[in-house]
């Protein structure tokens, strides 16, 4: 896996103050993309140790809420068993913290997903370009979905956080 950024102290990519890895690499394409550098599965850094002993550090501040993984899409197929090991390692070193992840995939592609129930929040949906509303919460565009992953899995159904 590759990356771009791990940005700190973030207060717009879910609730709190989280920590944001920006994962390199999507298919998608989405026009008017606010991330499209972020498109090339291999652009960026490689992920290594020094990467997520970083990552480790913010989560043990008391006042990092968690953290979201976004991108590109770490759900690219490229991507998947490397966020697999992450959001597991997270999971067990921080079982406090949430976990967002924002990706183009349907919650119905991914909801399959072995890691998935490791997730708190899952921002579904490809960005389309006219349905963006500034207005919204955590998405870009009003045919996203922030989904309540544990919810969703125990009632078969989408559950929505907003």
């Amino acid at each position: 896996m590759r990356y771009h950024n791990i940005t700190k102290d973030d207060m717009l990519n879910g609730t709190g103050l989280r920590v944001v890895l920006w994962v390199a690499g999507c298919n998608h394409g989405c026009k008017g993309c606010q991330n499209p550098v972020t498109w090339d599965i291999n652009g960026g850094l490689p992920f290594d140790e020094t990467a997520k002993e970083e990552i480790f550090d913010e989560l043990n501040k008391s006042y990092i809420e968690g953290i979201t993984l976004s991108g590109g899409d770490p759900l690219h197929p490229v991507n998947r068993k490397d966020v697999e090991g992450l959001v597991t390692e997270i999971r067990a070193k921080f079982p406090e913290k949430t976990i967002w992840l924002y990706t183009g995939f349907s919650w119905e592609e991914v909801k399959y997903l072995p890691f998935i129930k490791e997730l708190d929040v899952l921002v579904d949906g490809r960005f389309i370009e006219a349905l963006k509303d500034t207005k919204l919460y955590w998405r870009g565009s009003s045919n996203q979905k922030v989904i309540d992953v544990k919810k969703s899995l125990i009632n078969n159904t989408v559950v929505s956080i907003i």
